[in-house]
């Protein structure tokens, strides 16, 4: 009887450790795996077979036992490939390790394979090939300061950690070789870039829409949603994918926990969009799990995706109705818990939502240039496609109207560019960081009522507001914050009457009719 222990990880934004225990007994030959497997990781023994003959080894002819540990976690993928070869390798006297020291360790001698971390899935070949959500489990790897080996192409993502040691192989023989003391493997460098703008869009190309561009302003500032309503061909798309260019630039922990993200949903992550906000444009056909996340296996939607990013939703009535409704919690709580027979996953959802809405189905109701052709009984329909809990989440409403031909022709360079504004924002929010380490749209009740204070004679004007208005209590609290971010884009410590005023224009059609 011969025992091995190889360590590898699952995969998800938790990767959580895997240990690989490959036990070799007497008895008619087989392999099984154990540990809650899926298809893929069952379908492992014939990948490993492959490998492990073409790599010019011997396939023990004996009873092999694979246990996946912890027995109760799923697992999914062929991320466990190279960690089962080895310790099959291991068990089977095939590949013999020298006893070393490792900087972990701070004396003895002991098995090198105990500071390492395989993960890769194998090619009858024996090549190793690139697997999804490699950022978590180096993430992970790094927080328990053990040295991770991955395939060569996972090489560069997984090196963007700070603080990791990543060792790349593009064949089993390598790491076998490696692991023996007979070769070194290739560590991947990067040269992080200096800070820049990764954004080729600018406010400057947009013109006109003086009174939308403040409001989109006053939305970065205070990380607040906003909801645009306007005829077709007023701007209301490119307003939208511009409010990433004037937000500040993500911290390295935010970067790290974004691409994290991105990498277990399968996207490519490199330096090059490393700090880049997401900006995700879902289509109105969307379906509420494409939204918030979700499967058998529990993945991101596209609200993760748009961590610490925005959420852009084009023809918001065009939405379904439940699809909408899905997002209520996360834009109070900022995360999205997704619960499934097989497992239960919290993911991040701290986005910014940004939507757009034509005013009626042909889209000219209101307009002053274009005759409208729906009847009145359309146009209502149209609209309360939008239940009210859903528009009373969204802290400012702005009519985006059609341009005129003398703003069309303004030349870009006399429009305030996007690092303009950019510093206005930047410096808003550090005031509120400074006096609540968060953005004001996060603000709790408490902290409104010690930060948004009001004088006596706003208090009444805000009084006569909720009446007439028929407001919340939800939007009472939205007005403040919103004229909190106002104050602090303004460098003012008090609330003033002019920010209240704006602030209470930004609810003004909460009822369209």
């Amino acid at each position: 009887m011969s025992l091995s222990i190889v360590y590898s990880r699952a995969g998800g934004l938790e990767a959580p450790l895997v240990t690989v225990e490959v036990l070799l007994t007497n008895g008619l030959p087989s392999l099984n795996i154990v540990g809650l497997p899926e298809t893929a990781v069952k379908e492992s023994k014939d990948r490993v077979r492959g490998a492990i003959i073409n790599s010019r080894f011997e396939f023990p002819v004996r009873r092999i036992t694979i246990n996946l540990a912890p027995a109760d976690l799923p697992k999914e993928g062929g991320r466990f490939d190279l960690a089962i070869a080895l310790g099959i390798l291991l068990s089977s006297k095939q590949l013999e390790l020298l006893k070393q020291k490792s900087q972990f360790k701070d004396q003895g001698q002991y098995n090198p394979v105990e500071v390492y971390e395989f993960v890769g899935e194998l090619a009858l070949s024996g090549e190793l090939r690139a697997v999804d959500g490699i950022l978590p489990i180096a993430i992970q790897a790094n927080k328990n300061k053990r040295i991770l080996i991955v395939p060569e192409e996972n090489g560069l993502e997984a090196s963007l950690i700070k603080g990791l040691t990543v060792y790349t192989a593009k064949h089993l023989l390598e790491v076998c070789a490696f692991l023996k003391g007979e070769m070194q493997l290739a560590q991947p460098q990067i040269k992080k870039v200096p800070e820049q703008e990764f954004y080729s869009s600018c406010l400057s190309d947009i013109c006109g829409q003086q009174s939308a561009k403040r409001a989109l302003e006053i939305a970065a500032a205070g990380q607040h949603s906003l909801l645009m309503k306007g005829p077709p061909g007023t701007g209301k798309t490119m307003l939208a994918s511009r409010l990433v260019t004037i937000l500040p630039n993500m911290s390295d922990d935010e970067a790290e926990e974004v691409a994290a993200i991105r990498s277990v949903c399968g996207e490519k992550v490199s330096i090059d969009n490393w700090a880049v906000r997401g900006f995700r444009v879902p289509h109105h056909t969307a379906s509420g799990v494409a939204l918030v996340g979700g499967g058998s296996y529990p993945r991101p939607g596209e609200i993760s995706l748009a961590h610490h990013g925005v959420l852009f939703m084009d023809e918001l009535p065009e939405f379904s109705q439940k699809v909408l409704e899905v997002l209520r919690e996360p834009l109070e709580s900022g995360k999205i818990a997704i619960s499934r027979a097989a497992k239960k996953a919290e993911f991040p959802a701290s986005f910014q939502l940004i939507a757009a809405m034509n005013p009626c189905p042909c889209g000219y109701w209101g307009d002053t240039q274009n005759n409208c052709r729906c009847t009145s009984e359309q146009v209502q329909r149209y609209q309360n496609k939008l239940s009210g809990p859903f528009l009373d989440r969204i802290d400012m409403h702005i009519e985006v109207p059609a341009l005129s031909h003398k703003d069309l022709q303004q030349n870009s360079d006399s429009i305030e560019n996007s690092f303009a504004v950019k510093k206005r924002v930047i410096s808003a929010q550090k005031k509120q960081h400074s006096r609540r380490k968060h953005c004001n749209a996060h603000l709790t009740n408490k902290e409104i009522e010690e930060d948004c204070h009001l004088s006596e004679k706003n208090m009444k004007v805000l009084e006569k507001t909720m009446t007439k208005m028929h407001l919340s209590a939800r939007a009472y609290h939205r007005i403040l914050k919103l004229a909190r971010t106002i104050a602090d884009l303004e460098n003012s410590d008090n609330i003033q009457l002019h920010h209240l005023t704006e602030s209470i224009g930004y609810r003004k059609i909460d009822h369209f009719q």
